[in-house]
């Protein structure tokens, strides 16, 4: 019973927020954006919608007010209009709030029926900003086969749909389009991103009694991550959120996993060896804290484990950037490493290093210019027109898949790294047997 009242309150809690950001004076400003021959109507600004959380919810914060934004934005109550991604950026991506009419308290339980009302209605819509995306082109046709047998009642409800949509005013058939792809975005996500509807506790509800209304039940599931806000530090809500992974494994191999995962890690937990750098707490070593000159053979071989585990480590990362120089693309890994350190800055002094970091890898004729693709290579040039810490997120995100598929594994496999490894496992077997 306490589960279920935590869950309304928490329910009401977020609607009451969303309700307050959207008020004309004290709200989060929205306004219609004049683009290329034509114009975005009511949108919001990402960095809008952090400044906003910051100043009415006392965080002082940033990452935070993002993560809370964030887990609203997973419950559907405001949308990027550019993409499918369900999240909250600190820059100047377009938002839009969700009508009351699609809000999880609000609306039904979707089926596969009506998902497949909607991806047909869109077929018909012969606008750019309506076509299928490739997933949802592959969901289309498994529903098309599903229901063989009444598909064409259901073509028959999406052209009877269509043609109501176009007796609308264009800009409020534009906006309502824009609100009904966003419902499914979060019923019906984009591969690869959590499904914030999925619960046991769904399942449980319907088996005890499945003729009860689900209305009561949808509420309680979609606040499951809204709990979260209230009940565990912003910390640990973070590690969570990095751990989940809805691809479905047998138990053996999820064991497997587990099992070989604690092996390789097994002599670097700190209650069972002293770590590097040493805790000052259970050791006698003064409390520098800092990592020392010479690394262990422990220190080395971790390094292969994964890119993250050799870019955390200080002489790891920098015996990573000898070898990227001595292969003359150094400047991968020093784009990463400038990126990461723009979302540490000083709020004043994000804008110019941004701009200074595009000149330096991204600018035509940059001296140290990097390989990227052209979606991401678009976004970031957009996202410079008001520059964030995060504005790079995505060229960053393209350069690291890049040294972690490529790079890295000739790293492992050159002589840098394997003579190190090499002298140090020499160096401890000396030690051993002095």
């Amino acid at each position: 019973m306490q589960r279920v009242v935590l869950y309304i309150y928490a329910c009401a809690q977020i609607e009451d927020i969303v309700t307050q950001m959207q008020e004309e004076t004290e709200g989060v400003p929205i306004r219609t954006v004049k683009s290329f021959m034509t114009k975005i109507p009511s949108v919001v600004t990402g960095a809008d919608i952090v400044q906003w959380l910051m100043k009415n919810l006392a965080i002082e914060d940033p990452g935070e007010a993002m993560h809370i934004g964030s887990l609203i934005a997973a419950q559907g109550y405001f949308f990027p209009i550019s993409d499918h991604i369900l999240s909250l950026r600190d820059d100047g991506t377009f938002y839009r709030f969700q009508a009351p009419y699609f809000w999880p308290s609000h609306c039904w339980e979707p089926e596969n029926t009506d998902y497949a009302i909607y991806l047909c209605k869109r077929t018909m819509q012969n606008k750019t900003r309506l076509e299928l995306a490739d997933y949802e082109a592959e969901n289309l046709a498994r529903l098309q086969r599903a229901f063989a047998r009444k598909w064409e009642f259901i073509y028959m409800q999406a052209e009877a749909q269509v043609k109501i949509d176009r007796k609308k005013d264009k800009t409020e058939r534009k906006i309502l389009d824009s609100q009904e792809r966003a419902f499914w975005d979060v019923h019906r996500p984009v591969p690869g991103c959590v499904n914030t509807t999925e619960m046991d506790i769904r399942k449980c509800r319907r088996l005890k009694n499945p003729h009860r209304v689900k209305k009561v039940s949808i509420i309680l599931n979609i606040l499951n991550s809204a709990a979260f806000i209230i009940c565990f530090p912003f910390s640990q809500i973070h590690f969570l959120n990095t751990q989940l992974d809805r691809h479905c494994m047998k138990m053996s191999k999820v064991a497997d996993s587990l099992v070989g995962y604690t092996e390789q890690y097994l002599e670097y937990d700190p209650f069972i060896l002293i770590p590097d750098p040493s805790n000052p707490w259970i050791s006698d070593d003064p409390p520098t804290g800092t990592w020392s000159k010479e690394p262990s053979q422990q220190r080395v071989k971790k390094w292969g484990f994964a890119l993250e585990e050799a870019l955390k480590d200080p002489l790891g990362q920098d015996l990573f950037l000898r070898f990227l120089e001595s292969e003359f693309s150094s400047e991968n890994l020093r784009f990463w490493l400038a990126v990461q350190g723009l979302k540490k800055m000083p709020q004043q002094d994000v804008a110019q290093r941004a701009h200074d970091i595009w000149a330096e890898f991204l600018a035509e004729g940059a001296p140290s210019s990097i390989n990227l693709d052209s979606h991401s290579y678009e976004r970031t040039n957009h996202n410079l027109k008001d520059p964030g810490r995060y504005c790079y997120e995505d060229a960053q995100d393209h350069i690291y898949h890049l040294m972690k598929s490529d790079s890295y594994s000739r790293f492992l496999r050159s002589n840098v790294y394997q003579d190190m490894l090499l002298a140090r496992r020499k160096r401890l077997s000396k030690t051993l047997f002095m």
